[in-house]
């Protein structure tokens, strides 16, 4: 069962270690999940082989939410909505479309484009 999501913008983070993330991330208590478009964006920014595996091994911590094909009609709706005015991209449109179709939290630190999308579901966990 999905309890929240984390967005790209936190694995980074994670991957990064940086220290507040860390420290958000052990005082969990449930198993996290990722969409499926957050697992891909990870998996692309990966420089080399090891770097790869070392992503993988981070991704493998969280449960992954694939996306519905409802989830894809939402995301290109939004996409349609708030491309211009918001220039929200479609990546975050996909993320955003699993935390609304579940209803759950989607931690990230990309509150300007997620917020728009899925209002109070976006949540800053740490600074």
């Amino acid at each position: 069962m999905t309890i929240a999501l984390l967005d790209t913008t936190v694995v980074v983070h994670l991957l990064r270690r940086y220290s507040p993330a860390l420290t958000w991330y052990v005082s969990q208590s449930q198993r996290l999940s990722v969409s499926s478009t957050t697992w891909l964006e990870i998996m692309e920014g990966a420089t080399s082989k090891t770097d790869q595996m070392r992503c993988k091994t981070l991704l493998s911590q969280f449960d992954v939410v694939h996306l519905t094909s409802i989830d894809q009609q939402w995301a290109m709706e939004q996409l349609e909505r708030f491309q211009f005015s918001h220039h929200i991209g479609k990546d975050d449109c996909l993320i955003a479309s699993a935390a609304y179709r579940l209803q759950v939290a989607l931690y990230t630190h990309n509150l300007k484009h997620m917020t728009p999308l899925i209002g109070s579901l976006a949540i800053q966990p740490y600074v």
